[in-house]
């Protein structure tokens, strides 16, 4: 198996990751807006929410883009976004900051752990395996498994804490 044949599911599922969260923030801006002020970034909070939607639109965009064109430049845009959340989630672990949630899935309370960076770094590292081949040929089995990969990855990251949190209680 070629490295963009065994990168293509977890590419798309994280392209379908992105289509989720992003329309999640566009839809419930502030847990977003609360992490990014806990993380030190000091702007009036209805300015950044209206700039935390504006982001979550091209985030959502960039992951129908991956979706409907996987292209070179767009699996490079889907590396950039999954590498700069790794890093922002690392450095909010390493500092200390109280951050509940980015919004990612909604209302859901969802801290950030290191098995998020983990997981976002490998999908960064997916995307940018398909950036340096072709372009993924989307078919039927190839999204099943990126839509089960994704579900996986939505469950592992947004309901397994929260069940672990209420059973810790």
């Amino acid at each position: 198996m070629h490295g963009v044949e065994a990168a293509s599911a977890p590419y798309l599922a994280g392209a379908l990751l992105l289509i989720v969260a992003g329309v999640a923030k566009v839809h419930e801006p502030l847990s977003l807006v609360r992490a990014l002020r806990a993380a030190g970034l000091r702007v009036r909070a209805p300015l950044l929410a209206r700039w935390v939607r504006i982001g979550a639109a091209l985030e959502a965009l960039l992951g129908l883009a991956a979706l409907v064109h996987p292209g070179r430049i767009v699996a490079l845009g889907v590396a950039l976004s999954y590498a700069g959340f790794s890093v922002f989630v690392l450095r909010a672990l390493r500092s200390g900051s109280p951050l509940a949630s980015c919004g990612c899935f909604g209302k859901t309370d969802t801290p950030p752990t290191p098995g998020h960076v983990a997981v976002t770094a490998a999908l960064a590292v997916a995307a940018l395996v398909v950036a340096r081949g072709s372009a993924p040929a989307v078919d039927l089995p190839l999204a099943v498994v990126s839509a089960v990969l994704a579900y996986v990855t939505y469950v592992a990251l947004a309901v397994l804490p929260l069940i672990s949190r209420r059973a810790l209680r």
